[in-house]
């Protein structure tokens, strides 16, 4: 017997469809059967790639005498976080109120009104019964209690990250972002890269603030801690060296085993970091790994129509890390006598190197230069069998059974991961790079953007449902930002314009003029108990920080004061906790520094105008906007075009003389 997820097109929601649980999806109907029958509502939030949801649904939602409970005394919800990360971000807010963390699976217990009185992450199946009975209980003998507690929740869910107006005149100097880096690198590890903790997450936005701040304040420290970092990522289990791409963090403090679901977002940002990192110390690690992770997103992520999907399963047969995992006796069987130096290379012992027992993650810990030197071959030698190792390890590994697929596709993400593309190219000048940014561009035009002129999130042709139009501040956010990259990329006009009116769109329908921010929910969005900005970065930026860089850009491009006057405007709400936590500030802390070093305008402009570019794009320039082409409209090309190829830089409203070699522009950029 199926439940009402059956209609659905969530595959999170669909994996779902046949359990016991009367589940609902959110909606009027669940809403309104709450209401006039006066029951709790359970909200059950997760994803596809979540390998403690699939514990928890298999212990408890596909148990019928947990279900039995659950369908007597609950109108019981499932949501799909990420295909509505308003819901999740209300009640994920709830639950760290009330317990101090949170996580997926999300559990949420509401009054019939959807205000929330409990909630928790995975629970055991008979804990999970005993809470689920004591609540029904609560609600049945103490229902005021119970709703004053959702009175006092509901306040702390509307107050949490709450800005005021700042109308405050600040002056912001060199000595602001010390202020921030220095408590910062006390949490650095020195050691291991990343932050002294575990587990540890890639963050990659963490190390774009470090690149920048190493390259803007010549700081040592910064520059050491972001290579150690990105040495020990790509070293590391969380990296597939077999197939390329990451996976979504380590369970330790080494990079070594990883959760193994792979996450487009995740895998986006990567390569943003590691292809401008190139472009400040061109390192042949980070290349490899630009490279490899851009096969995968081709042969596993890419849909026909150029959208990309969500993201992979950790699980595959039911166990975790399956598919990735190997036995020395499996790599003896398909190397043979090469077997000895592959295991060598990647640590491979008998015995396994993590939990599971003779399975290995593969790990390096050794550079290619030492490692030849050691074993006493050449460097290009050692490559040479390794890549042929990889090989055979790869076409082995693919006649596995392969971990389940989300195939949805989320504008948000595909934005991410679209900026990921243009970086790549404009770090590493590669065809096929432009190419497919340029058809996944195309997919969120032709598929992604509706008549009224604004997002849907999600595109998904299975299923019985079409996915709604509905799309959150990230999706604009996001998709913006890549726009803009595309356009610096390619100097195609078009894209920058499609960033333009997707950016007025969102002032007109997600601006808080009591704040000078943005909510994360549209004023034609359902209304929920809470209307929330979404402020703090994590490992996705916060939106309202990539909106407030995007008015920055697209205020220099577009010479629009107003988009500047906001932007500043959101940056100067923020601006007293950035120094207080710069981790969790660290896309607003980028901003701050383009505020306090400038940005400089370069337009190349003639019929090498892209020779030149290319050229350019070899040096580490983070504080820019890039534009130009034969020809274009923007304010700051105006009599610019000429027979002659011409670059220009220009700062504040001033344009220095133009040059006709970027070695010549280059001495301009001080």
């Amino acid at each position: 017997m199926s439940n009402r997820l059956s209609q659905e097109s969530s595959p999170y929601l669909l994996q779902h469809a046949n359990n016991p649980v009367d589940w609902y999806p959110w909606g009027i109907e669940a809403l309104e059967k709450a209401r006039v029958e006066n029951k709790l509502i359970l909200v059950s939030v997760g994803y596809s790639a979540c390998h403690w949801c699939h514990v928890m649904e298999h212990e408890s939602f596909e148990d019928q005498s947990v279900a039995d409970i659950m369908n007597e005394h609950f109108v019981c919800i499932k949501v799909d976080r990420e295909e509505r990360p308003d819901i999740d971000q209300i009640y994920m807010m709830a639950v760290q109120l009330m317990t101090g963390r949170g996580g997926w699976p999300l559990n949420c217990v509401c009054l019939p009104d959807q205000r929330p009185i409990y909630g928790g992450t995975y629970f055991r199946k008979d804990d999970w019964k005993n809470v689920l009975l004591n609540l029904a209980e609560f609600w049945q003998q103490k229902p005021e209690e119970a709703k004053g507690y959702a009175d006092r929740l509901t306040k702390g869910i509307e107050d949490s990250e709450k800005l005021n107006l700042s109308d405050e005149e600040i002056q912001y100097s060199t000595e602001d972002l010390k202020d921030i880096f220095n408590p910062w690198k006390q949490t650095f590890d020195l050691s291991e890269g990343g932050h002294n903790r575990a587990p540890k997450f890639p963050m990659p936005n963490n190390w774009l603030f470090m690149l920048r701040y190493a390259h803007l304040l010549k700081d040592d420290t910064a520059h050491i801690i972001v290579k150690l970092t990105l040495e020990k990522m790509a070293f590391g289990g969380i990296y597939d060296h077999i197939g390329g791409g990451f996976a979504r963090y380590s369970v330790d403090g080494y990079w070594h085993v990883p959760h193994f679901e792979k996450m487009l977002y995740d895998n986006g940002q990567l390569l943003s970091l590691y292809s401008q990192a190139y472009q400040y110390s061109p390192e042949e690690l980070y290349k490899n790994v630009v490279f490899e992770t851009i096969a995968w997103l081709k042969r596993e992520m890419t849909s026909p129509e150029g959208g990309f999907y969500s993201a992979l399963d950790a699980d595959s047969e039911g166990v975790e890390g399956k598919f990735y995992t190997f036995t020395k006796a499996e790599l003896d069987s398909i190397l043979g006598n090469d077997a000895q130096l592959f295991g060598i290379y990647y640590n491979v012992t008998e015995e396994g190197n993590w939990e599971e027992e003779h399975t290995n993650v593969l790990i390096r810990k050794e550079d290619d230069e030492f490692l030849a030197k050691e074993i006493g071959i050449s460097v290009d030698e050692l490559k040479e069998v390794i890549a042929s190792c990889k090989s055979r390890v790869f076409s082995y590994r693919e006649k596995r059974i392969r971990p389940g697929l989300d195939n949805k596709i989320l504008a948000s993400w595909n934005g991410l991961m679209l900026k990921g593309l243009t970086d790549a190219y404009r770090a590493f000048n590669e065809p096929e790079f432009l190419n497919l940014a340029i058809a996944n561009a195309n997919f969120i035009k032709d598929n992604l953007m509706i008549p009224q002129g604004g997002l849907q999130r999600v595109y998904k042709k299975t299923g019985n449902k079409q996915a709604p139009q509905i799309a959150f501040l990230d999706d604009y956010a996001f998709v913006i930002d890549a726009f803009i990259g595309l356009y610096e990329a390619s100097f195609e006009e078009k894209w920058l314009q499609e960033a333009r009116k997707l950016n007025e769109y969102a002032l007109q329908n997600f601006y808080d003029a009591g704040t000078g921010m943005l909510y994360y929910t549209s004023q034609a969005d359902e209304e929920l108990i809470a209307r929330k900005h979404e402020i703090l970065d994590n490992v996705i930026p916060a939106s309202n920080s990539a909106m407030a860089i995007n008015l920055y850009k697209l205020g220099h491009f577009f010479d629009r004061f107003d988009y500047l006057e906001q932007a500043r405007q959101m940056l100067q709400n923020v601006f007293p906790h950035i120094r207080t936590y710069g981790s969790g500030y660290s896309n607003w802390a980028m901003l701050l520094m383009d505020e306090v070093s400038g940005i400089f305008e370069i337009a190349i402009t003639g019929e090498e105008a892209e020779k030149k570019r290319q050229e350019l794009e070899k040096n580490f320039i983070p504080n820019k906007i890039l534009l130009g082409g034969r020809t274009g409209t923007l304010p700051l090309l105006e009599d610019k075009f000429s027979d002659q190829t011409k670059i220009f830089v220009c700062k504040d409203k001033t344009c220095q003389l133009p040059v006709t070699e970027v070695s010549e522009a280059m001495k301009q950029l001080v």
